[in-house]
Protein backbone atom coordinates (compact mmCIF):
# COMPACT_ATOMS: atom_id res chain seq x y z
CA UNK A 1 0.00 0.00 0.00
CA UNK A 2 1.36 3.65 -0.83
CA UNK A 3 -0.20 5.02 1.92
CA UNK A 4 0.08 8.74 1.09
CA UNK A 5 -0.55 11.49 -1.41
CA UNK A 6 3.25 11.93 -2.98
CA UNK A 7 5.99 11.17 -2.68
CA UNK A 8 8.68 13.57 -2.72
CA UNK A 9 12.52 13.00 -3.79
CA UNK A 10 14.72 15.89 -2.09
CA UNK A 11 18.71 16.26 -2.52
CA UNK A 12 20.63 17.80 0.19
CA UNK A 13 23.53 19.38 -1.09
CA UNK A 14 26.21 21.46 0.10
CA UNK A 15 29.93 21.73 1.29
CA UNK A 16 29.87 20.69 4.97
CA UNK A 17 27.80 18.72 7.65
CA UNK A 18 24.78 18.10 5.34
CA UNK A 19 24.55 14.63 6.93
CA UNK A 20 24.02 16.13 10.74
CA UNK A 21 20.91 17.72 9.45
CA UNK A 22 19.80 14.42 8.02
CA UNK A 23 20.53 12.90 11.61
CA UNK A 24 18.63 15.14 13.27
CA UNK A 25 15.70 15.17 11.37
CA UNK A 26 15.11 11.69 10.97
CA UNK A 27 16.23 10.19 13.80
CA UNK A 28 16.59 13.01 16.56
CA UNK A 29 19.94 12.58 16.74
CA UNK A 30 23.35 14.38 16.56
CA UNK A 31 26.81 13.35 14.76
CA UNK A 32 29.76 14.79 17.31
CA UNK A 33 32.41 12.85 15.13
CA UNK A 34 33.21 14.71 11.76
CA UNK A 35 32.68 11.91 9.32
CA UNK A 36 32.46 12.74 5.71
CA UNK A 37 29.96 10.94 3.40
CA UNK A 38 30.91 8.99 1.21
CA UNK A 39 28.76 8.76 -2.42
CA UNK A 40 25.05 9.15 -0.60
CA UNK A 41 23.42 8.66 2.49
CA UNK A 42 19.61 7.90 2.64
CA UNK A 43 16.66 9.29 5.00
CA UNK A 44 12.78 8.58 4.41
CA UNK A 45 10.14 10.29 6.62
CA UNK A 46 6.12 11.81 6.19
CA UNK A 47 4.84 14.85 6.69
CA UNK A 48 1.37 15.66 6.94
CA UNK A 49 0.39 18.84 5.03
CA UNK A 50 -2.88 20.78 4.56
CA UNK A 51 -4.48 17.35 4.34
CA UNK A 52 -1.99 16.16 2.53
CA UNK A 53 -0.04 13.04 3.29
CA UNK A 54 3.71 13.56 1.98
CA UNK A 55 6.64 10.50 1.89
CA UNK A 56 9.47 12.33 1.69
CA UNK A 57 12.58 10.34 0.49
CA UNK A 58 16.06 12.59 1.11
CA UNK A 59 18.87 11.79 -0.22
CA UNK A 60 22.30 13.11 1.03
CA UNK A 61 25.11 13.83 -1.31
CA UNK A 62 28.95 13.87 -1.08
CA UNK A 63 30.62 17.13 -1.02
CA UNK A 64 33.43 15.97 -2.43
CA UNK A 65 34.65 16.38 -5.62
CA UNK A 66 36.16 13.18 -6.43
CA UNK A 67 32.43 12.04 -6.16
CA UNK A 68 30.89 14.51 -8.11
CA UNK A 69 30.34 12.47 -11.16
CA UNK A 70 28.41 9.55 -9.53
CA UNK A 71 26.43 11.80 -7.29
CA UNK A 72 24.69 13.63 -10.55
CA UNK A 73 22.96 10.52 -10.85
CA UNK A 74 20.96 11.02 -7.74
CA UNK A 75 20.11 14.58 -8.43
CA UNK A 76 17.71 13.41 -11.31
CA UNK A 77 13.81 13.55 -10.72
CA UNK A 78 14.32 15.14 -7.82
CA UNK A 79 11.69 18.14 -7.08
CA UNK A 80 13.17 19.46 -3.72
CA UNK A 81 16.75 20.60 -3.31
CA UNK A 82 18.60 21.50 0.05
CA UNK A 83 21.70 23.38 -0.17
CA UNK A 84 23.26 23.88 3.20
CA UNK A 85 26.05 26.47 3.90
CA UNK A 86 27.60 26.50 7.24
CA UNK A 87 27.14 29.95 8.73
CA UNK A 88 30.62 30.25 10.73
CA UNK A 89 32.19 29.41 7.21
CA UNK A 90 31.88 32.04 4.78
CA UNK A 91 33.51 30.02 2.11
CA UNK A 92 30.84 27.42 2.19
CA UNK A 93 28.65 30.19 1.38
CA UNK A 94 30.07 31.81 -1.50
CA UNK A 95 29.99 27.96 -3.00
CA UNK A 96 26.47 27.67 -2.72
CA UNK A 97 26.30 29.76 -6.40
CA UNK A 98 28.65 26.34 -7.83
CA UNK A 99 26.00 23.72 -5.91
CA UNK A 100 23.09 25.38 -7.31
CA UNK A 101 24.30 25.55 -11.12
CA UNK A 102 24.86 21.76 -11.00
CA UNK A 103 21.58 21.03 -9.66
CA UNK A 104 20.09 23.34 -12.14
CA UNK A 105 21.76 21.10 -14.78
CA UNK A 106 20.80 18.00 -14.07
CA UNK A 107 17.13 19.03 -13.24
CA UNK A 108 16.22 21.86 -14.44
CA UNK A 109 14.72 24.91 -13.48
CA UNK A 110 11.19 23.25 -11.88
CA UNK A 111 13.54 21.92 -8.95
CA UNK A 112 12.00 23.70 -5.46
CA UNK A 113 14.86 25.50 -3.72
CA UNK A 114 15.85 26.29 -0.01
CA UNK A 115 18.94 27.20 1.16
CA UNK A 116 19.76 26.49 4.82
CA UNK A 117 22.25 28.30 7.06
CA UNK A 118 23.73 25.52 9.63
CA UNK A 119 25.13 26.10 13.06
CA UNK A 120 22.43 28.94 14.36
CA UNK A 121 23.60 28.22 17.64
CA UNK A 122 26.92 29.71 17.08
CA UNK A 123 25.85 33.24 16.53
CA UNK A 124 29.15 35.00 17.86
CA UNK A 125 30.96 33.08 15.23
CA UNK A 126 29.01 33.73 12.05
CA UNK A 127 30.68 35.05 9.28
CA UNK A 128 27.22 35.31 6.66
CA UNK A 129 24.59 37.66 7.83
CA UNK A 130 21.33 36.57 7.13
CA UNK A 131 20.05 39.56 4.89
CA UNK A 132 22.90 38.62 2.07
CA UNK A 133 22.03 34.86 2.63
CA UNK A 134 17.91 36.17 2.00
CA UNK A 135 18.74 37.44 -1.18
CA UNK A 136 20.66 34.80 -2.64
CA UNK A 137 17.81 32.73 -1.76
CA UNK A 138 15.61 35.28 -3.45
CA UNK A 139 17.80 34.66 -6.40
CA UNK A 140 17.60 31.20 -6.72
CA UNK A 141 13.53 31.54 -6.08
CA UNK A 142 13.64 29.87 -2.93
CA UNK A 143 13.56 30.11 0.75
CA UNK A 144 16.00 30.89 3.65
CA UNK A 145 16.17 29.71 7.03
CA UNK A 146 18.58 28.86 9.95
CA UNK A 147 18.88 26.07 11.36
CA UNK A 148 21.07 23.95 14.09
CA UNK A 149 21.86 20.52 13.55
CA UNK A 150 23.16 20.18 17.27
CA UNK A 151 20.04 21.93 18.93
CA UNK A 152 17.62 20.74 16.52
CA UNK A 153 16.18 24.36 15.87
CA UNK A 154 14.56 24.84 12.89
CA UNK A 155 15.32 21.11 11.26
CA UNK A 156 11.72 20.30 11.16
CA UNK A 157 10.95 23.32 9.79
CA UNK A 158 13.05 23.26 6.30
CA UNK A 159 11.60 20.01 5.62
CA UNK A 160 7.53 21.34 6.24
CA UNK A 161 8.82 25.03 4.28
CA UNK A 162 9.95 23.37 1.51
CA UNK A 163 6.81 20.38 0.83
CA UNK A 164 4.75 23.25 1.20
CA UNK A 165 6.34 25.44 -1.28
CA UNK A 166 6.02 22.23 -3.92
CA UNK A 167 2.17 21.65 -2.42
CA UNK A 168 1.27 25.47 -3.83
CA UNK A 169 3.03 24.93 -7.05
CA UNK A 170 1.01 22.24 -7.49
CA UNK A 171 -2.15 23.38 -6.46
CA UNK A 172 -1.28 26.65 -8.63
CA UNK A 173 -0.95 24.66 -11.53
CA UNK A 174 2.88 25.31 -12.27
CA UNK A 175 4.21 21.94 -11.30
CA UNK A 176 1.96 18.60 -12.78
CA UNK A 177 2.95 15.58 -10.41
CA UNK A 178 1.18 13.28 -13.56
CA UNK A 179 4.08 14.74 -15.94
CA UNK A 180 7.04 12.05 -15.15
CA UNK A 181 9.36 14.75 -15.75
CA UNK A 182 8.97 16.34 -12.01
CA UNK A 183 9.40 12.70 -10.41
CA UNK A 184 6.74 12.87 -7.91
CA UNK A 185 5.23 9.76 -7.49
CA UNK A 186 1.16 9.42 -6.84
CA UNK A 187 0.00 7.72 -3.98
CA UNK A 188 -3.03 6.07 -2.88
CA UNK A 189 -4.84 8.75 -0.76
CA UNK A 190 -3.85 10.64 -3.88
CA UNK A 191 -5.62 8.27 -6.30
CA UNK A 192 -8.70 7.67 -3.76
CA UNK A 193 -9.04 11.72 -3.35
CA UNK A 194 -9.26 12.17 -7.30
CA UNK A 195 -12.05 9.85 -7.60
CA UNK A 196 -13.89 10.95 -5.49
CA UNK A 197 -14.05 14.28 -6.37
CA UNK A 198 -14.84 13.40 -10.22
CA UNK A 199 -18.51 15.14 -10.51
CA UNK A 200 -21.02 12.78 -11.54
CA UNK A 201 -21.94 14.30 -14.94
CA UNK A 202 -18.27 13.34 -15.77
CA UNK A 203 -18.56 9.89 -14.89
CA UNK A 204 -19.02 6.94 -17.75
CA UNK A 205 -21.81 5.17 -16.95
CA UNK A 206 -21.17 1.57 -18.57
CA UNK A 207 -23.89 -0.52 -20.10
CA UNK A 208 -23.61 -4.34 -19.94
CA UNK A 209 -25.02 -6.42 -22.70
CA UNK A 210 -25.35 -10.38 -22.10
CA UNK A 211 -25.76 -12.87 -24.83
CA UNK A 212 -28.90 -15.03 -24.99
CA UNK A 213 -27.28 -17.98 -25.65
CA UNK A 214 -25.41 -19.15 -22.81
CA UNK A 215 -21.13 -19.96 -23.35
CA UNK A 216 -18.37 -21.68 -21.76
CA UNK A 217 -16.25 -19.83 -19.58
CA UNK A 218 -13.00 -20.98 -18.90
CA UNK A 219 -10.63 -20.37 -16.10
CA UNK A 220 -7.11 -18.01 -17.39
Amino acid sequence: MKNYNYLFKYIIVGSTRKSCLLLQYVDQKFRNAHQVTMGVEFGTNIIKSNSHVIKLHIWDTAGQESFSSMIRAYYRNAIGCILVFDLTDRKSFDALIRWHNEVLSCTGNDIQIIIVGNKSDLQNKREVQEKEAQDLAKQFNGNYIEASALTGSNVVQIFEILTEQILQEIQSGKIDPQNEIYGIKIGDFEKRRNSEIIPKSQRQSVQVSYPIQSQKWECC
